[in-house]
């Protein structure tokens, strides 16, 4: 099993999420230079979001263990960095994939409405239709698919 996470300027890397969450997460951040004491996620090609965060810890009994009992086998993501918001300021997802708005469009858009920000530009996009996963992870998620990650990071 592996995946495509796709982080910097264009930059991506085959990662075998066949390994616990905690190494999963320590690798990605220090391959995406980020904080160790930050929170991260990956955005799959259809907007999922699956979050690798604190409320993943292992040692609970309702948390998964395994990295790849979240991801999808050969799945592309982008590296996202969740900001949580202090003294009622809402929660900011960064995608860590310098340009999202150029290479990805959709996702890019996906981040922006999960901050709670407004649209840019003329976009049609509906935020309408299943949302099965979003009782899953807590996260909403687009029932459509999106122009493939791993088409364009290559």
């Amino acid at each position: 099993m592996f995946i495509t996470v796709m982080f910097g300027a264009g930059h991506w890397e085959l990662v075998n999420p066949w390994c616990s969450l905690m190494t999963l997460t320590a690798h990605l951040k220090r391959k995406g230079q980020v904080p160790p004491d930050a929170t991260i996620a990956l955005l799959a090609e259809d907007g999922h979001l699956v979050s690798l965060g604190e409320d993943l810890k292992e040692g609970t009994s309702s948390a998964p263990s395994m990295g790849s009992s979240l991801l999808q086998d050969r799945g592309a993501y982008v590296l996202v960095q969740i900001i949580r918001g202090e003294g009622g300021a809402p929660t900011r997802y960064v995608s860590l994939l310098e340009n999202l708005d150029d290479w990805y469009p959709e996702l890019a858009e996906e981040l922006r409405w999960l901050s709670g920000l407004p649209a840019m530009g003329n976009s049609r996009r509906r935020r309408m239709g299943n949302r099965r996963s979003q009782q899953e992870q807590g996260t909403p998620s687009r029932s459509r698919r999106v122009v493939s990650l791993t088409s364009r990071a290559r």
